[in-house]
């Protein structure tokens, strides 16, 4: 049984362009789809976040829309309810790599407001990344890499990945609204950028780094992660 941490965020708003801040969180699917791959196949989670806040989730991806109905909605809302691992997240900043065989970053907006720019898990992606682990970011999860350049270049540089999209940020009416957008940042950061169609799966790993676009990625990035424990 291998054991896998979900670091995720503990931010409820994201601050756009404007200084108005945006209700966000977590996006359920990209916790609820992973988080049953891994249980179900016998694996331990655990949820990790700053200052060990709840992860709040973004209540717009409770919606049947984004779930392809109402049953995926129920489905998605009880698996939330029934995690356990959300209600007792551990204090980002007392985290070990060392005690985990894998480190997964759900995305939502929420990692662009507090991930982003934390020093805890900074340290906690480049300790993995040097550790060989399977390390998985998907969605906006990535934009946590973007701490890891914060003194000096960061050991991302040169690495093959994907991230949710410029392309799907503006059809999702909010690019105009962003103070940045996460595709442009991490290509800034001299990452490998690579996308494929808007809101379709598209995957890549390179090394132990394994990516995923955006939410309909969750589901195969986990599966992917599995392949390689």
């Amino acid at each position: 049984m291998a054991k896998i941490l979900f670091v995720m965020t503990g931010a409820d708003h994201w601050t756009l362009s404007s200084n108005v801040k945006r209700h966000t969180g977590f996006w359920a699917d990209e916790f609820a789809t992973p988080y049953r791959v891994f249980t179900e196949a016998g694996h331990e989670v655990v949820v990790a976040t700053p200052g060990g806040v709840k992860p709040p989730v973004d209540l717009a991806s409770l919606a049947p829309v984004p779930n392809g109905g109402e049953e995926g909605a129920r489905k998605v809302a009880e698996t939330i309810k029934n995690a356990t691992p959300l209600d007792n997240p551990v204090p980002l900043g007392d985290v070990r790599s060392a005690d985990y065989d894998v480190v997964f970053y759900p995305g939502g907006h929420g990692p662009m407001e507090d991930l982003a720019v934390n020093k805890d898990s900074a340290a906690l992606l480049v300790d993995t990344l040097h550790s060989g682990k399977p390390l998985a970011l998907v969605c906006h999860g990535p934009a946590a890499i973007l701490a890891t350049a914060a003194d000096g270049p960061s050991p991302f540089a040169g690495y093959l990945l994907t991230a949710f999209s410029d392309a799907e940020e503006r059809l999702g009416g909010l690019a105009d609204q962003a103070r940045w957008l996460l595709e442009d940042r991490l290509i800034e950061l001299g990452a490998d950028y690579h996308s494929g169609e808007p809101f379709a799966p598209f995957l890549q790993a390179d090394r132990n780094l394994h990516t995923g676009q955006n939410p309909a990625s969750a589901g195969p990035l986990a599966v992917a992660v599995l392949g390689v424990l």
